[in-house]
């Protein structure tokens, strides 16, 4: 590996030095100098940043001309940072034809391989799999499930909207943890929505088959249980909203929110001056109803920039982790980690190479996050030793990176001390207490 380093070295200090001596652009200069040679995370990042401006100024020879220099950094089979290169130089490329469609742009040209990936249709096993490569899903589940039991522990029904995109798979758990409940388990309706973001993971069967499979499962428990779709509006604009009369909602039934890696994917086009408000009528919305907890989990950055500089520089400090994570465990050619890294490639794709309304996702921090769970009248309910507890248990089956500290409103899961995800709890007033 050291040997095709200095090798590949030696190839990025020939093609920059060549580039160099042609530029007539000092900008390109600038960019590269102190670079020749180097596979740091910090000149990767430089270079993304000079080529992003250059496209958001129109300078589509420059541009090229930075590509070039990162396709011989990329690569989707090296260390953590040639491979995340890899999909985000597939990002640019692909905006770059679209703004100058030239032969020189193709996609082909750079590493042999198009900027289009398909979607793979996972099984139900298959997705079990995903969800335990790293705790990127099952630190949300855990906390939240938890948190969840706490707050209906006196209720003999339970009504659950699950706005998720991980199709039901943190609710086994709960099920099961419900069935040995001393009181006895309640009876249990999940609801979950019509519509889904067409994002990874993706399985090959249809909603109501998992509801089936659910029942079967509760029904195994000796628990009541009711699987349910309701109409969940989307437009154009990523506009998406429900209609709580849809819901057919129940005066003795505690209710119970839960919003799994969802928010990102609400929002307006771009051109509205307001675009983000879609998020506030979501969170309105469920205040609305009452419900005794509403659970929270994203993962804690920013990505709603509308300078793409300034989205590139986010993104790959942010992405480094799964990717770096991966390392750990999995090897280069591992079938699994390419998968894996194939779907957060298709995330860094949108959110480099599209705009306006062809952006589907809009990821926002806990701390903005919070601050909309708050104007809309929603209180932070700060989650107690149990939950740290079990989640602590959680991380301490996985790699040695992986942590968690406590936060203002809520617990976040790190990487190597990088936020990655944050889990929080909301209650409607005083009486929720702690999750």
């Amino acid at each position: 590996m050291r040997a095709e380093l200095r090798e590949k070295t030696s190839s990025i200090s020939v093609h920059n030095s060549t580039i160099l001596n042609r530029a007539h652009n000092s900008s390109l200069s600038g960019a590269l100098k102190g670079c020749l040679g180097s596979l740091d995370g910090g000149c990767i990042e430089k270079l993304l940043v000079h080529c992003a401006s250059a496209l958001e100024s129109h300078d589509v020879t420059l541009a090229q001309q930075v590509m070039w220099v990162l396709n011989n950094v990329a690569s989707p089979v090296g260390d953590p940072n040639q491979r995340l290169t890899s999909w985000f130089l597939r990002a640019l490329i692909f905006r770059a034809s679209r703004v100058s469609p030239t032969p020189t742009l193709t996609p082909m040209n750079f590493n042999g391989s198009s900027t289009h990936v398909e979607s793979r249709l996972m099984s139900v096993t298959d997705l079990a799999r995903y969800v335990d490569v790293i705790p990127w899903h099952r630190f949300g589940f855990c906390a939240a499930n938890i948190a969840i039991y706490k707050a209906i522990q006196r209720y003999q029904k339970v009504h659950i909207l699950d706005f998720s995109i991980s199709h039901c798979m943190q609710w086994p758990t709960l099920i099961d943890a419900l069935a040995k409940r001393p009181q006895g388990p309640p009876s249990l309706r999940i609801s979950v929505p019509s519509f889904r973001p067409p994002v990874p993971p993706l399985l090959n069967i249809p909603t109501h088959q998992i509801g089936l499979c659910l029942t079967k499962f509760a029904n195994s428990k000796n628990i009541p249980f009711q699987f349910n779709l309701f109409p969940y509006n989307h437009n154009n604009s990523n506009n998406i909203s429900f209609n709580p009369s849809n819901l057919t909602l129940q005066e003795n039934e505690a209710l119970v929110i839960n919003c799994q890696h969802w928010l990102r994917y609400i929002s307006n086009d771009d051109d509205d001056v307001d675009h983000l408000s879609s998020k506030d009528n979501f969170i309105n919305t469920t205040k609305s109803l009452n419900p005794q907890i509403m659970v929270v989990v994203d993962e804690d950055s920013n990505m709603t920039d509308s300078s793409l500089a300034s989205r590139i520089t986010t993104c790959f400090n942010y992405f480094w982790i799964p990717f770096d994570a991966l390392e750990t465990f999995l090897t280069k050619d591992s079938v699994q980690r390419l998968e894996y890294e194939a779907d957060v490639g298709q995330r860094i794709e949108n959110i480099i190479g599209f705009e306006g309304n062809q952006r589907v996702e809009r990821l926002e921090s806990c701390v903005k996050v919070s601050e909309r769970m708050r104007d809309g009248g929603y209180l932070n309910a700060p989650f107690c030793d149990d939950v740290v507890d079990e989640v602590k248990a959680l991380l301490a089956e996985q790699a040695s990176g992986w942590g968690m500290k406590r936060e203002e409103d809520g617990l976040v899961l790190t990487w190597k001390g990088h936020n990655s995800v944050f889990v929080t709890a909301w209650v409607t007033n005083d009486e929720g207490g702690v999750a």
